[in-house]
């Protein structure tokens, strides 16, 4: 695994369309992760997308379509879609991709890397198809739910995972910090990455984080002492200086619409604050 691990949320980030073959290749030239958002067409095709109805992401839809989603339809009346022209018109004509075409382009390139995030996904289809085009140790399978990434974990040993978490609904942290201590007492089985969302609201006080930095820097001391990656996912957030202080709290990697921001910062911090491991 990468040291210097920024996954771009939704393929691109705010970068590009979302979950696009364009987005995932400019990504992979940024020296970032690409995220996969995992769903299964009428058919039996896995492919990338994020929503459950097509609404937001396709310009000008037909009514018959707009509350449709990707399991209402076959792969090749989906694959004619332009997911791209909502985005921008200078990214007219940019398509839903299929997960094996994703995979075409991963296999042979160690440095390709992909997080799949399971949305509607039969497992044991999803991987067969990692173990057919070899990308065993390439792909990041992401859930909200560790009983799924541990289900994963059982047909791949040797996967990698994550586990997602997002911001705590209300000022108290009791609930976040009561699943922490459950899997910690569960030794964290099945979870090799662990991701928590954070919400950075500037006032006249500074910057207001949560969970609070508090908080977060215990579960860094957690996860490292139990060898589990730290990532942070700051929502919506392109500053800067909100990297640098989670870094400080003892985040590790990030997620981020602003790839571009995350790996500057991290690159920064590596420098002067090189792994001894």
């Amino acid at each position: 695994m990468k040291q210097l691990l920024v996954q771009s949320h939704r393929g691109g980030g705010l970068l590009t369309p979302e979950n696009t073959i364009e987005s995932f290749i400019e990504t992979w030239n940024l020296g970032a992760v690409p995220e996969a958002d995992l769903r299964t067409t009428s058919d039996g095709v896995i492919v990338a997308f994020h929503d459950k109805n097509f609404a937001r992401v396709i310009k000008d839809i037909s009514f018959e379509l707009k509350e449709k989603g990707v399991q209402d339809v076959t792969f090749q009346k989906l694959s004619a879609l332009d997911v791209g022209s909502w985005k921008d018109d200078k990214f007219a004509g940019q398509r839903i991709c299929s997960l094996a075409e994703i995979f075409t382009l991963m296999r042979g390139c160690s440095d390709h890397l992909l997080y799949m995030d399971i949305k509607d996904v039969k497992l044991p289809q999803l991987a067969d198809l990692v173990r057919k085009f070899e990308v065993t140790e390439q792909v990041i399978f992401a859930a909200p739910e560790e009983q799924l990434l541990r289900d994963w974990r059982n047909l791949m040993p040797q996967g990698q995972t994550l586990l997602w978490m997002g911001i705590p609904s209300n000022s108290d942290e009791g609930m976040l910090r009561h699943r922490l201590e459950r899997l910690r007492d569960e030794d964290f089985s099945g979870i090799t990455q662990l991701q928590i969302h954070v919400q950075a609201i500037r006032n006249n006080r500074g910057w207001q984080f949560k969970p609070s930095l508090k908080l977060l820097r215990t579960i860094a001391a957690e996860l490292k002492s139990s060898g589990v990656l730290f990532q942070s996912l700051p929502w919506e957030c392109g500053d800067a200086e909100v990297y640098r202080r989670l870094l400080e709290a003892g985040v590790q990697s990030f997620a981020s619409d602003y790839p571009k921001v995350a790996l500057r910062v991290l690159r920064e911090w590596a420098e002067f604050h090189p792994r001894s491991d």
